[in-house]
This record gives C-alpha cells, sequence and structure tokens, in this order.
C-alpha cells in the first residue's frame, strides 16, 4: 500500500456521486425534512438538507427511490454550507439503489 498525500481521505468503501432524494427523520432529536444525495457510499453519504442538521444527530434516512431506510448520525457539516453534511449508516448498506456497486461494497454482518 502507497503513502500518499491524501492518505486521510482514504474511506473504508469508495465514494459514488450519486442524486436521489431523500427523507430525513429524527431520532435523537424531533425533525422532520427532505434532502438529496451529493455522494454516497457503503457506510454513508454526504447529503444536502433543507434544515441544518448538528453533529451527533441521530436521524432515520429514507431513500424514495428504493423504499430503503437506515438509521445514521451526523458526522460532520460543511463549515461554508451548513445544508451539507456527511452522514455515517448505523450498518453498512447500499440503500442507494446502486446496480453495480464499487467491489470494495461488501455488505457483511459486523457485530
Amino acid at each position: 500500500m502507497s503513502s500518499t498525500p491524501f492518505a486521510r481521505e482514504q474511506r473504508r468503501s469508495t465514494r459514488v456521486s450519486l442524486k436521489v432524494t431523500i427523507d430525513v427523520q429524527g431520532v435523537s432529536e424531533p425533525l422532520t425534512c427532505e434532502g438529496e444525495t451529493i455522494l454516497v457510499n457503503l457506510h454513508g453519504a454526504l447529503i444536502s438538507t433543507t434544515i441544518a442538521l448538528k453533529i451527533g444527530t441521530i436521524v432515520k434516512i429514507q431513500v424514495y427511490l428504493t423504499g430503503k431506510t437506515s438509521q445514521a448520525m451526523v458526522c460532520y457539516v460543511d463549515p461554508e454550507q451548513s445544508l451539507h453534511c456527511g452522514m455515517a449508516l448505523k450498518k453498512p448498506q447500499n440503500i442507494w439503489g446502486i446496480p453495480l456497486p464499487p467491489d470494495d461494497w461488501h455488505e457483511e454482518e459486523s457485530n
């Protein structure tokens, strides 16, 4: 494995640019909003929402295209665009509907 200047950007699974509509509902606090994915991977997504979310907020994401849902946590909020945030899925899974996912998208049971 080679070392690169972007080593800190290395992800557990490949990011895919994807624009799909999602519904975001609060689990840890009352909130409901629509949003859209920007980038997705097996472990989460970068999304754009209609309301600002706070780091640490637990939400349920529903993808309209697939009907699939997952619990997730807000793990990043863009300091320059507060409506863009990073979400970490509770369990790695392809809720996004990527028909031919990258080779490193392995949905395994990890408890």
